[in-house]
C-alpha cells in the first residue's frame, strides 16, 4: 500500500537500512524467554491440577500459549531470525500450536499489511461489521475459535471462500490444512490410547479459556480508527508497560511495524520515537480504555452507522466520541 503520507520523511534511508538489520541474539533471546515462561508455567500447572491454583496456574499458562502468535505473526515478517528458514520452521511449529495455520496467516496477514482497513482487500477485515453481539461473542473468543477451527476443516476439504487467497496460493494452504488436520487426529488418538488429558490440560482449554486476554490486543489495533488509505489514521498503537510489551513482542507499537513492517520487533520502539518526532504523536489507547469506549460506541449504534473516514474511537482524554445525527 503506498499510503497517503510520505514514509521518506518519516526515517531516512540510511536510518531504516539499520532499523531492518536481523539479529539472531535478540531474536533467540526473546523466543527463548517466551517459550521458557510456557514451560515454567506448565510446570506450576502439573504441580497444581486437582487444587485451586490451578485456575490461576492455568490462567497463565493460556495467557502466555495465545500470545505466543505475536511470535507466529514476527516469524512470518521474517524478522525473528536473520536466517529465513528459522523464522519458517518456527513460524510452523507455532501456527501449528495455535491452530493458525502458518502459510495461511502469512497470505492473510501481508492483505492485511497491503489493503489496511480496506474492507474487501484487507485479510483481517473480511467480515460483517460489529453489533455489540458479534463483538462480544469475538471478545469472548467463541466466534474466534469456530471460525480457526472450522476454517482449517473446510481448507483441508479443498473448499477456499477467502478473497485475500489468490489461485496460486490455494493449493499450499489446503495442503498445509490437511497436514494440520492429521497431526491433530493423531494427537487425539495418542491421548485416547495412553487416557491421557495432558493434551487438553496443558494446552486446549488453558488457551480456549483465556483467549479473552489475547483479544485486548487484537481488537485495539485498527477497531474505530479510519478507513482512508493513511496508516497514521488507520492504525493504533497501545499504551501499555514493559512486561505486557514483552508478551506482545512490541506490537503495541502497532502504527509504527504498519509504516515499516520489516523493522524487527525489537526496534519498533526507536522506529516509534522516530515517526513521533516527524509526524507528532500517534493514535494510541490502552486496552480496558479502548474496551470501555468502543463498547459504548456500539451501545450507540452499530460499526457500520459509525463514519468510514473519521476516528470514531478516541480516548477520554481526547474528548468523547460523539453520536453523530441519524
Amino acid at each position: 500500500m503506498e499510503a497517503s503520507f510520505s514514509r521518506r520523511k518519516l526515517v531516512t534511508p540510511a536510518e531504516l537500512k539499520d532499523l531492518n538489520a536481523r539479529s539472531n541474539l535478540w531474536g533467540a533471546g526473546q523466543m527463548a524467554s517466551h517459550l521458557g515462561a510456557i514451560l515454567f508455567a506448565g510446570y506450576l500447572h502439573s504441580l497444581a491440577l486437582g487444587t485451586g491454583w490451578m485456575w490461576l496456574t492455568g490462567f497463565g499458562l493460556g495467557v502466555l500459549l495465545n500470545f505466543l502468535y505475536a511470535a507466529q505473526h514476527e516469524l512470518s515478517h521474517a524478522t525473528v531470525f536473520s536466517t529465513r528458514k528459522v523464522n519458517e520452521v518456527f513460524g510452523r511449529l507455532i501456527g501449528f500450536t495455535m491452530i493458525f495455520p502458518r502459510d495461511y496467516d502469512q497470505v492473510m496477514h501481508f492483505a492485511h499489511h497491503t489493503y489496511t482497513q480496506n474492507w474487501e482487500k484487507d485479510g483481517e477485515l473480511v467480515r460483517e461489521p460489529y453489533t455489540l453481539t458479534t463483538y462480544l461473542l469475538w471478545m469472548s473468543g467463541i466466534t474466534y475459535w469456530r471460525n480457526r477451527v472450522f476454517g482449517v476443516i473446510r481448507r483441508s476439504r479443498g473448499i477456499i471462500i477467502e478473497p485475500f487467497i489468490r489461485a496460486e496460493e490455494e493449493g499450499k494452504v489446503i495442503r498445509e490444512s490437511r497436514i494440520h488436520i492429521l497431526f491433530y487426529i493423531l494427537i487425539v488418538g495418542i491421548s485416547v490410547m495412553f487416557h491421557s488429558w495432558a493434551a487438553m490440560a496443558f494446552w486446549i482449554i488453558p488457551m480456549l479459556l483465556t483467549k479473552p486476554v489475547h483479544q485486548l490486543q487484537n481488537t485495539i489495533e485498527h477497531l474505530g480508527l479510519s478507513h482512508e488509505d493513511n496508516i497514521l489514521e488507520n492504525t493504533r498503537s497501545t499504551r501499555t508497560n514493559a512486561l505486557m510489551r514483552w508478551l506482545c513482542w512490541q506490537m503495541p507499537y502497532h502504527t509504527a511495524h504498519h509504516v515499516f513492517p520489516s523493522v524487527p520487533f525489537w526496534k519498533l520502539r526507536i522506529l516509534n520515537a522516530k515517526i513521533e518526532a516527524q509526524a507528532g504523536t500517534v493514535h494510541r489507547m490502552g486496552w480496558i480504555e479502548f474496551q470501555i469506549e468502543v463498547i459504548k460506541c456500539l451501545v450507540a449504534k452499530d460499526e457500520s452507522r459509525w463514519p468510514q473516514n473519521e476516528v470514531w474511537v478516541v480516548p477520554v482524554a481526547g474528548g468523547r466520541v460523539r453520536v453523530l445525527a441519524e
